[in-house]
């Protein structure tokens, strides 16, 4: 950004809640059906229509709101929105104006070592519109369009920030807290390849020290961190270019082109748009009680902060560490399981974010569609913990663990891979080794500590890393003394 301006940034994120069926209506919300497959008359906007509303998608705002430290009014309304879109097929949106369901949050966000509090101003329950397919790659490059109703009438959740967001990075990083909170709580996939997770940027710049806002403009559906980042980026050069050549930026709404790395106009929005709000007759308000709410909020799990902070102070993990485990809610609470197992938090990372990551990765499996279960995982740690086993013959198995779905003790018995602890039969493979590794006997002597390691790594060959390694290493040293 050059020098002399400041860059002010604010969200709208779009959620897909995670319910079977749509907000007003029994359709399907499956993603990927055929065009206008999971559609009624209700979602179709017919004449003599009427909603019912899905009270999951209550529950869900009401949890969303308590893991954003929002408050949960006791009185809530929906309000038809009205404006003309192809994609709309009642010609209004049945959304939440003056009364929406959470207000006045916050998330807290780190952000090169210094944290940000980035405050929520509200977030409101809607039905989603239709989707427009182009017949180009972008609606600007487009000679026609046509319209998939299957999207209309799942139940979204629109989550405004406070202009607060001072750059890109910051909106990329608000945007992972989120996603990771959303998805902790179960209430969207959160898949933005899907659109079940979607973004617009409000962006303006100002002269640093000046009050007043700049003028501001809007790049729709962004779907996902990468466009996100780049779009705002491109959008603040573009605007700092417009004043400093002396013009005006206008206020409009922009798209991004992913290819090109650009955003282009799509329509002026000179004036907030007047959408004639109103309360929606169809539906009555909705009354929540204090005992409801608060039942709600109990019924959370533990957010990703909280955890992170319990794996530092009570497991003692690193920072670092703790970040891995806490990145996805499946991950964190395999962890938890195999701890309550009686195991070292560090040497559960060590073997799950390490190799058996690495190896679920190559065979194209992720921890949930694993057949590898938390007692699974806890018996191979316990034969390493017994000595049954050394860490080096585990890190060999977890692939074949991952394959079969076998529990370990099978496989260690399949495979002849016992660790062998007779000090008399380690002592053989000593022998054998210093025999042939004169060399590194008088690189140890001339006072090499790394020859050791390597005379401890030849053994541990030798021995097809059955040998335990603390007799390995016991046994060279005083042979080389």
């Amino acid at each position: 950004m050059a020098k002399g301006y400041e860059t002010v940034i604010g969200l709208e994120v779009h959620v897909e809640l995670k319910t079977n069926t749509k907000i007003f209506c029994s359709c399907s919300t499956e993603f990927g059906g055929s065009p206008n497959s999971h559609t009624c008359p209700i979602c179709l906007g017919m004449p003599g229509t009427l909603p019912v509303l899905n009270e999951k998608v209550v529950k869900f705002g009401v949890m969303t709101g308590h893991a954003l430290n929002a408050k949960i009014p006791n009185f809530c309304k929906f309000d038809r929105k009205n404006y003309y879109y192809p994609d709309l097929t009642k010609n209004f949106q049945t959304s939440q104006f003056d009364l929406p369901i959470c207000e006045n949050g916050h998330l807290d966000i780190e952000v090169n070592g210094e944290m940000r509090r980035i405050g929520i101003t509200r977030a409101h329950m809607e039905e989603d519109a239709g989707k427009l397919v182009h017949s180009g790659k972008t609606i600007t490059s487009s000679s026609s369009s046509q319209v998939d109703y299957n999207r209309a009438g799942v139940p979204l959740l629109e989550i405004v920030s406070e202009p607060d967001i001072k750059n890109s990075e910051e909106a990329r990083v608000f945007m992972e807290k989120l996603r990771q909170i959303i998805s902790y709580i179960e209430v969207s996939d959160c898949k933005m390849e899907e659109g079940s997770m979607r973004c617009d940027a409000n962006v303006s710049v100002r002269p640093i020290g000046q009050k007043k806002l700049g003028t501001r403009t809007e790049t729709k559906n962004l779907n996902s961190l990468k466009a996100l980042e780049k779009s705002i980026e491109y959008e603040v050069r573009r605007q700092i270019k417009v004043i400093e050549k002396g013009e005006s930026v206008v206020q409009e709404t922009r798209t991004w082109d992913d290819e090109k790395g650009i955003t282009l106009s799509m329509r002026s929005k000179e004036e907030a748009q007047d959408y004639r709000y109103f309360p929606e007759p169809d539906l009555p308000p909705i009354i929540l009680t204090d005992e409801w709410i608060e039942e709600i909020r109990e019924s959370l799990p533990e957010l990703p902060d909280a955890r992170r902070k319990r794996l530092i102070e009570n497991d003692g993990l690193f920072e670092y560490d703790a970040d891995l485990i806490i990145s996805e809610r499946i991950i964190s609470d395999f962890y938890d399981g195999v701890r309550k197992n009686g195991h070292d938090g560090k040497t559960i990372v060590n073997f799950l974010m390490g190799d058996y990551m690495k190896s679920l990765k190559e065979e194209g499996e992720t921890v949930s569609s694993s057949k590898v279960t938390i007692e699974s995982f806890s018996k191979l740690l316990d034969l390493i913990k017994d000595k049954t086993i050394s860490g080096k013959i585990a890190k060999e198995i977890i692939p074949e663990i991952i394959k079969s779905g076998k529990v370990p003790e099978a496989i260690v018995k399949e495979k002849g891979l016992v660790q062998i602890t007779d000090s008399s039969e380690i002592e053989s493979f000593v022998d054998e080794v210093l025999n042939n590794n004169l060399q590194a006997i008088e690189d140890y002597k001339r006072g090499k500590e790394s020859a050791i390691g390597f005379l401890v790594g030849q053994v541990m060959k030798a021995s097809r890393g059955k040998a335990n390694p603390g007799i390995v290493n016991g046994l060279l040293k005083d042979k080389l003394k």
